[in-house]
């Protein structure tokens, strides 16, 4: 959840996963402050907004109810007609407006939806509102950025101490390792990077209820990472599981040298080009 302060009025954002919700509520407080539900109401009667909300279900929300929506559609414009959040959302298994309950309660919409109701409110504030919100975005960004590389640091700091207990570049296999054909393309990948087999780890630590890969470092999960990708790429290429196992294996030796190496650390916290 957010807040920001458009001309004197505070906003609240929350995240709806990938998009974001903004108060209706808190919008309409900028026209009245004590009829908010009565604005959002009359601008839910209005057919254009009707219009508007039923393009942008049908482009959004695959459950939306295009049958309820035509009865609600052509109720519009009669005197006696009224539309509430509730009701909107209840008939037409809206997405788009949602109701909220408890201290940050209200009528929220996706961010397309409330500057649409924002330019119904004031066409003045519907600009400062998207100036305000992309602010928060830019910041919420270079937020990201600077968690990235922060959390990048601990990694390779992590990776420094435990170079110091354990052995972390991978042994590289002998010919008859790689010409041993594995169950699945997993203890593939944990052959390459480790030098056996889940089985053979759970063979050699008797009583320990995680796996190989539970007890893998940052910088081993890292590079299993890239190597699931390249093993990806191997199978496309229709290279044969030896083949791939060899060349994953020495991929493996020189990321984990490479994950080890000063050089990267001070390039990912910015001291270096």
């Amino acid at each position: 959840m957010a807040k920001i302060e458009v001309k004197g009025t505070s906003i609240t954002m929350v995240s709806g996963g990938v998009d974001d919700y903004i108060s209706l509520t808190d919008i309409a407080r900028y026209k009245d402050s004590d009829h908010t539900d009565d604005i959002i109401r009359n601008w839910l009667r209005n057919r254009n907004t009707l219009e508007f909300l039923g393009i942008w279900e049908q482009l959004n929300n695959p459950a939306f109810n295009p049958v309820e929506f035509d009865g609600i559609r052509m109720q519009a414009g009669l005197n006696s007609f009224t539309l509430t959040p509730k009701r909107w959302i209840e008939a037409t298994r809206a997405t788009g407006i949602t109701s909220k309950a408890g201290r940050y309660g209200g009528t929220y919409a996706h961010k397309d939806i409330a500057f649409e109701f924002a330019s119904w409110v004031s066409v003045e504030f519907k600009l400062y509102l998207i100036k305000e919100f992309q602010r928060l975005k830019e910041t919420e960004r270079d937020q990201l950025g600077w968690d990235i590389r922060r959390n990048l640091s601990k990694i390779n700091y992590r990776i420094h101490t435990d170079a110091i207990k354990t052995q972390l570049i991978p042994p590289q296999l002998t010919p008859q390792q790689t010409n041993l054909i594995y169950a699945s393309e997993a203890d593939l990948l944990n052959m390459a990077l480790f030098g056996k087999t889940a089985a053979q780890w759970r063979d050699d630590n008797p009583g320990n209820t995680g796996n190989i890969r539970d007890e893998a470092n940052a910088a081993q999960l890292v590079c299993l990472a890239n190597l699931e990708t390249l093993n990806a790429h191997f199978i496309h290429q229709g290279l044969a599981q030896t083949q791939r196992l060899a060349l994953l294996n020495q991929t493996a030796i020189v990321q984990m040298k490479l994950l080890l190496a000063d050089v990267g650390v001070q390039r990912l916290q910015g001291k270096q080009p």
